[in-house]
């Protein structure tokens, strides 16, 4: 099917869109504008929604507001927003009912005509996303960019040509439900994350694993040899079987020798691509996400515009990203950091002890393997939020636990920037890497870090 079929199909059709966020905007107009009866389904009160649910009712869409959103819905097809359950009891009762349930990124990938490279895994998937479109971008294609990064690319598919390149980000809530692959499948890694939503993490594993199980012989799969749960996925691929890994050389793939050399193996060929000092950004990490980068668009992008992604990209904001230096104080904004994996990841890129500031909304992930970390890594620890107290017990069960590190609550972000301050001195690091999601006081991650860095800018 392609755009043009699925738009002559929804035209007059009852259509349910859940959520009215920024991201759900461009998607309800692209609806309205196609003659499809729009009702739009959010949880919030009108007053919380703002003006936008006036100017969507002047052209034509239907408002259903507050708790009971989902209720009873006559509608001919659901479009739930990505970070919605599959499984709420009110979209698993229209799936019974007849009511088709679906998404954007889902329809998307039926009707794109273009070749997709899509990214998912717990931690690197907007970096490494980003990553491949620059490095195709650089080589000269045209690249859109979208999915769980923030922009819906179905609004825009009648821009979208066949030589065209697509690069999505794919979260485990948009995979759980999806029945076509992309060309390219990257799994960066996985482990134990949101499972306040998911059921368990069987559950979570098997939404991941969706990225390459409709894949065919013609598409190319690549997964991080480090990680035991994607390589576990090895067994599933249909197609060209690409792996990187920080570790040890590969047959095809990317990988990280002892000397820092990034090589690529291809077809028996094998060829330094360059040095890990080459890379801008900071962060083991940020290498692994490079490998897998490189592993996905090998063939689309040559060396040399790998080379010149890794030497001129500085990072994308709330990844270790630095805010300012002051008193001889360095700050630094992870926020994007909302499991432990990724805190420990954030810690490990620095070659010092810091003050870590963590803590917030609670997604059910054990701390107990960060706390080692923490141990070794951090001087001063300052923990807000729901879980504070269950990482500072994690932290001080662990054996490597030492009573020179000073661990201190603190009841706002405000207030952590206040104490790390009054403890930081010249050559201090202070890092916001919370291992926790923002829900408990913030919309989301950015708006926890654009926060954070107002906040830190305004120290004098």
């Amino acid at each position: 099917m392609d755009y043009k079929q699925f738009f002559s199909k929804i035209n007059g059709k009852r259509i349910a869109v859940c959520g009215m966020g920024v991201s759900n905007t461009p998607l309800i107009e692209s609806f309205l504008n196609q003659g499809a009866r729009v009702c739009i389904c959010d949880r919030r009160t009108r007053e919380a929604v703002g003006p936008i649910a006036d100017e969507f009712e002047k052209k034509g869409a239907e408002l259903r507001l507050g708790e009971n959103y989902l209720k009873n819905l006559e509608v001919d097809i659901i479009f739930r927003t990505p970070g919605m359950n599959y499984y709420l009891p009110e979209l698993v009762n229209a799936r019974e009912n007849g009511i088709a349930v679906t998404s954007e990124m889902e329809v998307f990938f039926e009707v794109c005509p273009a070749t997709i490279f899509a990214v998912t895994g717990s931690d690197g998937k907007t970096t490494t996303s980003t990553l491949s479109a620059k490095m195709l971008e650089a080589e000269g294609k045209r690249v859109h960019v979208g999915g769980n990064i923030g922009h819906p690319l179905l609004p825009d598919i009648e821009k979208i040509r066949p030589e065209d390149y697509v690069v999505v980000e794919l979260s485990s809530f948009q995979l759980i439900s999806m029945r076509k692959s992309p060309d390219v499948a990257v799994v960066t890694n996985v482990a134990p994350n949101h499972l306040d939503v998911h059921k368990d993490m069987d559950e979570y594993i098997n939404a991941k694993k969706n990225i390459l199980l409709h894949q065919n012989a013609f598409s190319r799969t690549v997964l991080n040899d480090d990680n035991d749960i994607t390589r576990s996925f090895a067994a599933e691929v249909r197609g060209q079987y690409m792996h990187f890994s920080l570790k040890t050389p590969v047959s095809n793939g990317a990988w990280l020798s002892d000397d820092g050399t990034i090589y690529m193996a291809y077809r028996r060929m094998v060829a330094p691509i360059m040095n890990r000092s080459d890379i801008a950004l900071m962060g083991e990490h940020n290498v692994a996400n490079y490998l897998a980068a490189i592993s996905a668009v090998w063939g689309y992008a040559g060396a040399d515009s790998i080379r010149k992604v890794a030497t001129e990209f500085k990072g994308v904001e709330h990844r270790i990203e630095p805010v300012r230096t002051l008193h001889g104080v360095r700050w630094f904004n992870d926020s994007i950091a909302t499991s432990p994996t990724r805190t420990i990841a954030g810690l490990k890129a620095f070659g010092q002890p810091v003050i870590l500031i963590a803590g917030g909304y609670d997604k059910h992930i054990p701390f107990e393997p960060m706390a080692p970390y923490i141990n070794e890594k951090v001087k001063l620890l300052i923990l807000s939020g729901p879980t504070a107290d269950k990482i500072e017990k994690a932290v001080r069960a662990d054996k490597g636990y030492h009573e020179s590190l000073k661990i201190l609550h603190s009841g706002s972000l405000e207030e952590s920037v206040k104490l790390a301050y009054e403890n930081a001195v010249d050559g201090d690091i202070v890092s916001l890497s919370p291992a926790c999601a923002a829900f408990d006081a913030f919309p989301n991650f950015a708006a926890r870090g654009k926060y954070f860095k107002e906040l830190v800018n305004k120290l004098d």
